[in-house]
Formats: C-alpha cells, structure tokens, sequence
C-alpha cells in the first residue's frame, strides 16, 4: 500500500461508524489507512474487527488520549452519542489531529463555545457529515436557487414527515433523552437547518419554537386506551403483534453491535416506545429570520404513515417547490420497499412556478446509495479529495456546523421559554 496514505482513527463504533469503516477500508484503501478504532464497548469493537481483513488496534474510549498518542491519525471520526462529540473533537484538536464529526456538531451551547476555542488554539480542521448536500436532488435545488431562477429568495416554507418506522427508531434508541441528543431539534433538524441555510446562502438569526411529545411516551398512549407492560420489545412475545416493535435478533449488526454488548454497556437498543423515560419532543414547529431578511417556516413530526419532506421557497420572481417520498411505511411493512437510507428516493420531484410565465418540472438525476445517493457521493469526496472547486460548496466546515447546530439550541431555548430567541446574543458565527 502506498506510504502517504492518511491515517484514521474512528471514535464511536455504533451503527453509523461501519459507513466510514467500510470506506476507508474496502473502498479507499489505496488513500486511506484506518490505524485505530475507540469505543465504550470491546463487543462493538470486536464485532467489526471480525470482518476486516487486518485486525486494528481497539482502544477503550477512556484511553482515547493513548490512542492518539499511539497511533498518532492525522484524522478522528467521531460517531459517538451527540452528547460526547465535543469531547473527543476537542482532544482530537489539541492532540494535532483534524476531524470529521457525524452531525450534529454538538448539542449545546456551552459544547460549542469549547470546540471553536479549541480550533482557534489548534489551528486544525473540522468538518462536518452533512450527507444530504450530496444527494441529487438537494444538490439540484441549490442549483436552481444559485442560478436565481425564483429572484432572491424570502420566504422557505418545509415540512419534513419521519414515518412510524424510521421516526419510532428514535424513540426507541438513546436519542429519546434530550440529555443526550438535544432532541430531534438537533438530532434530526440539524440535517434541515443545514439545508435551508445552503440554500438560501444565509445565517439564522432570530428563532421562535414550540414543540411537546404528542404521540410517544407512556402518557399519550395511556391517554388513547393502550397499554404496553414491556420496557423493551426483544424477548417478549406481547409484542409479537405490535408494529412499534423491533427485534433485535433480526439482523446479525442488531445482535453483535447492540445485544451482543447488553451486559458491558447497559445500552438498551429496542425501547419501548411508549415507555419512559422520554423526554424528546415528537412534534416541533419552528419559525426563524434570516441574515437576508428571508423567513423560514418549519415542521418535523415522528409519527407520520409517510416519510420525506415538501419544501418551498418563494422568493422576487417566483416559486421553486420540492417533494420528496424517501418511505411508504405499510410498503416496507409488507416487504415491498427498502428504507431509504439503503437507496434511491422512492419519488422526487421539483417544479418551478415562475412569477410571469409558464410552470415547469426539472429534472433530477437518479442515484443509488445511502439517503438518495448522498452517502457514496460525499464519502468520494472526503476520501479523494481533489483540488477541483466544487461550485454547490457542499463540504460543510464547523461554521455551517454551527449554524445549523444554533438553530436546533435556540428552538430548545424558546421552547423551554416561551420566548423568541436571538441566535446573535447566543454565538458570534
């Protein structure tokens, strides 16, 4: 293998830690070397060890400074619980290493202060996974709003819909405890937020937010007549029936990187969702004003029968609209669609309603991959880097991971508050 290989090192090795394993290993080996893998977990660690073709040191995450010290990467991945990405971004930066972090950044705002001071001191880079920049048809409603196709834009109207699959997950996984997912509002809007903010070209800047848990959760479903007397749904035949449910001796990743490791961490995968504790919302809305005077109107819900998102954006010389279906949920119960992080979007569409003339649809390329064909584009793009200027500017760097990071904080704090909430008085971007 070539010498000037970059060295990686990967902290975190739950589920979406085996995307980037799998790059660096079978598909980039000639410009990437993974030299170390980190977790709470020897089971997790093993169980990926298991099917590489080198074994890679594996280090406890409290002897992440040894790591770095012994395997000196030039990069850390983290993909741990949003919670501690802070933690080991920071030592990342002051041990000389650069860092790719999973989205979201961080989840507070205290988090964040710590990081942008440890980037100043380090002087190293920090990008951020936005995967969806990548994927065709977000990419192409870049295009059309850079070309000003709609004048400037003033008004994003976007509604994003998590099915009772994908969305239930949620609130089945860690991320059901605020503490340590800053709620869907920064979990999963991170995503969102990075979105409008690429494509409008601007920052957030004033924030109003409400947003409670309406349909998970022991109350609610007590509330509707249900009951459920299990805490978790592997092993229990009562829920052999119920669609909420999730077995964890389905897949061979459920069972080594999650059952498999029960007694070493504790981590109780398949939650029942209308169990306790939750303290995430399910049902947000948001309304934010832009650094361009544009206004955004946004809602996530996690318990829809579809999921995808219908987004418009109004702007001086017309209407630029989207839709897109990623899941079906009683299609995938029935076998018949695979769950859209495994591939292409299942329906996508853009139309262009001009101020003075005749509507059109514009075409999307079609791609195959994670999350509508962004995953293998942006994994490209972080492993074979070229010098070639990418004119949709799709690497997100630390401040977009800020920016989008800040709306998902300011929204928690209005909500808490009942207040607007003005990004500018939290965090200098």
């Amino acid at each position: 293998m070539p010498s000037n290989r970059k060295k990686y090192a990967i902290v975190g090795t739950g589920s979406r830690a085996g995307m980037f394993i799998n790059a660096i290993v079978r598909q980039y080996p000639e410009q990437a070397q993974l030299v170390a893998l980190c977790d709470l977990s020897q089971t997790r660690m093993d169980w990926y060890s298991a099917q590489l073709p080198t074994a890679v040191p594996a280090y406890h995450a409290d002897d992440f400074p040894r790591m770095l010290a012994d395997r000196q990467p030039d990069t850390v991945i983290v993909t741990t619980i949003d919670a501690w990405h802070h933690h080991y971004i920071i030592a990342a930066l002051e041990a000389g290493c650069d860092v790719i972090s999973e989205k979201p950044l961080t989840t507070t705002l205290d988090r964040l202060q710590a990081i942008f001071a440890a980037l100043r001191r380090s002087g190293k880079s920090l990008r951020v996974t936005f995967n969806y920049r990548y994927a065709p048809a977000y990419a192409r409603f870049r295009e059309l709003l850079q070309a000003g196709v709609i004048g400037c834009p003033l008004l994003v109207d976007f509604s994003w819909l998590l099915d009772t699959s994908h969305g239930a997950d949620y609130f089945r996984r860690w991320h059901r405890e605020k503490a340590n997912s800053g709620g869907l509002l920064v979990h999963k809007a991170t995503h969102h937020f990075d979105l409008v903010n690429w494509w409008i070209d601007a920052r957030p800047q004033q924030v109003f937010a409400l947003g409670d848990l309406l349909f998970y959760g022991a109350d609610n479903a007590a509330a509707r007549g249900e009951r459920y007397d299990y805490a978790r749904y592997t092993g229990q035949p009562a829920a052999s029936d119920d669609p909420f449910a999730l077995d964890l001796n389905t897949k061979a990743a459920f069972r080594g990187l999650y059952l498999a490791a029960e007694a070493e961490t504790g981590y109780i995968r398949d939650q029942n969702v209308f169990g306790a504790p939750i303290t995430a919302e399910d049902t947000m809305t948001v309304t934010a004003r832009y650094s361009n005077g544009a206004l955004l109107s946004y809602c996530l819900v996690a318990y829809a029968p579809w999921e995808g998102l219908r987004v418009a954006v109004t702007g001086t010389r017309g209407r630029l609209e989207m839709d897109i279906v990623e899941n079906v949920t009683h299609l995938r119960a029935e076998g018949a669609a695979a769950s859209a992080s495994k591939g292409a979007f299942k329906r996508s569409e853009i139309r262009v309603f001009p101020m003075f003339d005749e509507p059109y649809a514009v075409e999307i390329p079609r791609a195959e991959g994670g999350h509508g064909g962004a995953d293998p584009r942006m994994l490209a793009e972080i492993f074979t880097p070229t010098s070639r200027l990418d004119p949709l500017q799709r690497a997100a760097s630390h401040i977009d991971g800020a920016a989008s990071v800040l709306v998902g904080v300011a929204a928690n704090r209005s909500i808490e508050s009942g207040r607007m909430v003005d990004i500018r008085e939290l965090f200098d971007l």
